[in-house]
This record gives structure tokens, C-alpha cells and sequence, in this order.
């Protein structure tokens, strides 16, 4: 089965966005076992929509588009469908109900543009929409499949896992099953290093993909019932999980937060934090997990020399090592797990950039965590990322050395050696 992609949008053509819709549908067809041939972007001018569409119709046997669903006079996706099959939109009474329920739901009126988003064709069918206002379409005809879902990630991705694959599934030639294994603490191809030849497996395949906070490794196999495919995905992760040891944090959805607050609420213990370099975003990026309430008691912002002192750095430390230091950030650690009563207290200090601070170079990082075993310690060196980069490594450098701690590798009262986290 040959898939293509198109994504409908001027915002893309300008430049304004970035295609993630894209890259997650290829990533997933891939994981299907569906071939991807083409991706196309395409404004929002009918014309050149359903000449992008025809030239994918002849090509192609699956169409998945996503973006111009929306309700605005711009938004042209159904009506581009509409004429390359030949037929006509009409309001569909049931979706029409559904979404005026919907606005009625947050006590608004329903602006009657919206009312394109209740419409369908005759060979459609209407793909829900849980987290947004606008369905999808499921076109079948002539042996071709046509999918269209909305263009803003969240609602796109939903209808997808939950709509969509079930629908392709029966066309795949077979069951799919796959399985992620998370990697924190090494780059993408140093994982793929690791892996040697398992990258060239053909059933199951397994790849490689860098995310924000982790390389995730995909394994996916085919086969004609779930049990065996997922029996097929087992072998090979026995054999990724021994290559990539103790780096392989969780599975599928699974990040460093939710993972570290699983643990800490098994265990009934408590975290804390005092950032200076990260301003905030170790607390936000912990609160991420859905639970973190059950563990996280929260977190202090001390980005100047003072507030540090004030809230229980003491001040001959800040004196003599600096702000940007070791022994700054396990005082750190110290004052915030002492003030807000912790089982776990995380100091980060470091710079951020774009300049030097203490003659220290762009992207040093001196992180801390206080437990009831003791202390253990971090650091990175000069990195030549963007600010916004540098804060983010070093959240995934505090998190991942508390894993470790909890996990019991990292050793408390002595310098862990290595490289903080990378991606």
C-alpha cells in the first residue's frame, strides 16, 4: 500500500510553521508498514489543492491530509475533496447537533461559518474530534482512501491513534505491533551505534528518531495475528535493552518525569527544587506528569546572588565559589530540601547564555541532589547551543541523574564522571 502526505497551509509555505504533522504521520505509516513515497505542502488556494490532491489520486492509494478544516473561507480541504471525487457537500443533521452542542457546552453561540464543519459527501464518513471542533473525513472511492483531520497537532494526533490507524489496519496486509524504548543520556547516533546490526532486521524493523527529551528506538514487526507480531517485537528488544543497558528509561509514552514520579510516589517519598539556570523549567517540566502533585511538594526561582542568600544559601559560599559552582549548587540543594521538608532536593545553577558569568563559559552546569543517602553531583561543560537549549539540557541532566539516583547507579557523597544528558 503506497501512502502520501499532503499538508494544506500558507502558514507552512511561508514559513510561519514547522511541518510536525508530517513527520509524525511518516514516523507512524512507517510503523504501519504503509510505504511513504511523497509529502506535499500546499497553500490555501482550492486550484492547487485539488490539483495536488489529483496528481497524489494517481499515484497513490492512500491520501492523508491534514489542516484547512477549519471554518474560515480559507480553510478548504472538504471542498477540494468535494471536487476531486466529483461530489456534493451537504450539512450532516447528527454532526450538525454534535457541534452545537459543543459551543453550547462552554456557553457560547455557535457562529454559523462553523456550520461547514458539520458536512459531509456521500462516500465519507466522519472521523470524531474529541479535543476540537472540527471531524475528519474517511473517504473511501474507486479504491482509493482519502483521510483529512485538522491541522493543529494535538487534535490531529488524537484522531489519528484513535480513528484512523483502526480503519487502516484491515489494509495493511497483516497486525502491526510496536513497541518504544526511551533512551536518555545518549545522542542519536551513538544509539544507533549501540544497535550495530539490528538495524538492518527486516521484520521486525527497528529506527532510531531524536525527540526533544529523548532518542526513542521504534521496533515494529508484522505479522498475521497481534500475539505473534508482538511476540517477534519481544525478541528484538531483549537484544536493543542489552546494547543500550541502563540508558533505556521507560517504553512508548513514557518521559523522565512520569517515570521519576512513579517511583517516588511507589516509594510515598517527596521532591523539591531551587533553580537558577533553568528559571522554572525543571519545576514545570516535573509538573508535566499528570500525578506530580503526589510527589512534587515545588520548586524556587533564585536567579539572583541575594535571593539565593535569602532563601538559605549561605552567603561565604556564594562568596568564595561563586554562583555558577558545585559547591553553590549542593547549598542549593541543601536549603530548598530543608525549607520545604523533602525527601529529595534538586539545586541547578549554570549559564544559560548568550554571555559568560564568572569567566565561566556559555552552557557550564553545576547540578545537586540532597536525598537521605547522602548528596550526589553533576556538572557539563561549555555548549555551544542557544539559551533556551542549554536550560533545557541541563533539565534533562537534573533528571536524569535523579533517576539514576533512585535507580540506585548513582552512588551519593562522590562526583558522578560523564557527560550530563544528551539527545
Amino acid at each position: 500500500m503506497r501512502a502520501e502526505i499532503i499538508s494544506c497551509g500558507t502558514e507552512l509555505l511561508l514559513g510561519h510553521i514547522t511541518d510536525t504533522n508530517a513527520t509524525y504521520l511518516a514516523q507512524s505509516l512507517a510503523a504501519l508498514g504503509i510505504d511513504l513515497y511523497f509529502v506535499s505542502q500546499v497553500g490555501d488556494n482550492q486550484e492547487r489543492i485539488v490539483e495536488t490532491l489529483r496528481r497524489a489520486w494517481d499515484r497513490s492509494d492512500v491520501i492523508i491530509m491534514t489542516g484547512g478544516l477549519g471554518p474560515t473561507e480559507d480553510d478548504l480541504a472538504r471542498e477540494s475533496i468535494s471536487a476531486l471525487v466529483g461530489e456534493t457537500m451537504h450539512v450532516d443533521p447528527t454532526l450538525e447537533a454534535q457541534l452545537r452542542a459543543k459551543f453550547a457546552t462552554v456557553q457560547a453561540p455557535m457562529p454559523e461559518r462553523n456550520l461547514k464543519q458539520a458536512t459531509l459527501i456521500p462516500s465519507a464518513q466522519s472521523l470524531p474530534n474529541p479535543v476540537g471542533t472540527a471531524p475528519g473525513w474517511w473517504v473511501e472511492k474507486d479504491g482509493h482512501i482519502i483521510v483529512t483531520m485538522p491541522g493543529v497537532p494535538r487534535e490531529m494526533q488524537h484522531m489519528w491513534e484513535h480513528e484512523v490507524t483502526p480503519r487502516l489496519a484491515p489494509h495493511t496486509g497483516g497486525m502491526i505491533f510496536t513497541r518504544i524504548l526511551r533512551v536518555s543520556g545518549l545522542g542519536e547516533s551513538t544509539v544507533e551505534e549501540r544497535l550495530g546490526d539490528l538495524i538492518h532486521s527486516i521484520n521486525p524493523t527497528i529506527a532510531t528518531y531524536a525527540k526533544s527529551d529523548a532518542v526513542d528506538v521504534r521496533i515494529s514487526a508484522k505479522a498475521k495475528t497481534p500475539d505473534e507480531a508482538e511476540r517477534l517485537v519481544a525478541e528484538l528488544e531483549v537484544s536493543a535493552r542489552q546494547r543500550l543497558g541502563g540508558y533505556v528509561f521507560g517504553t512508548d509514552k513514557d518521559t523522565l518525569a512520569s517515570v521519576i514520579g512513579t517511583l517516588l510516589q511507589a516509594r510515598h517519598q517527596t521532591l523539591s527544587t531551587m533553580e537558577s539556570m533553568t528559571g522554572g523549567l525543571l519545576a514545570s517540566t516535573i509538573t508535566d506528569f499528570h500525578t506530580s502533585s503526589s510527589h512534587f511538594i515545588g520548586g524556587l526561582v533564585a536567579y539572583s546572588i541575594d535571593l539565593k542568600a535569602q532563601l538559605g544559601v549561605p552567603r561565604e559560599i556564594l562568596d568564595q565559589y561563586g554562583a555558577v559552582s558545585e559547591q553553590t549548587a549542593r547549598a542549593m540543594a541543601h536549603a530548598v530540601r530543608e525549607r520545604l521538608g523533602t525527601d529529595f532536593g534538586i539545586g541547578v545553577t549554570g549559564v544559560a547564555g548568550p554571555d559568560k558569568q564568572e569567566d565561566k563559559p556559555v552552557g557550564t552546569m553545576y547540578i545537586a541532589i540532597e536525598s537521605p543517602m547522602g548528596v550526589v553531583t553533576t556538572s557539563g561543560s561549555a555548549w555551544y547551543g542557544s539559551r533556551s537549549d542549554n536550560k533545557r539540557r541541563a533539565v534533562l541532566t537534573a533528571l536524569r541523574l535523579l533517576l539514576r539516583l533512585l535507580e540506585g547507579s548513582a552512588k551519593p557523597e562522590q562526583q558522578q564522571a560523564g557527560p550530563p544528558a544528551t539527545i
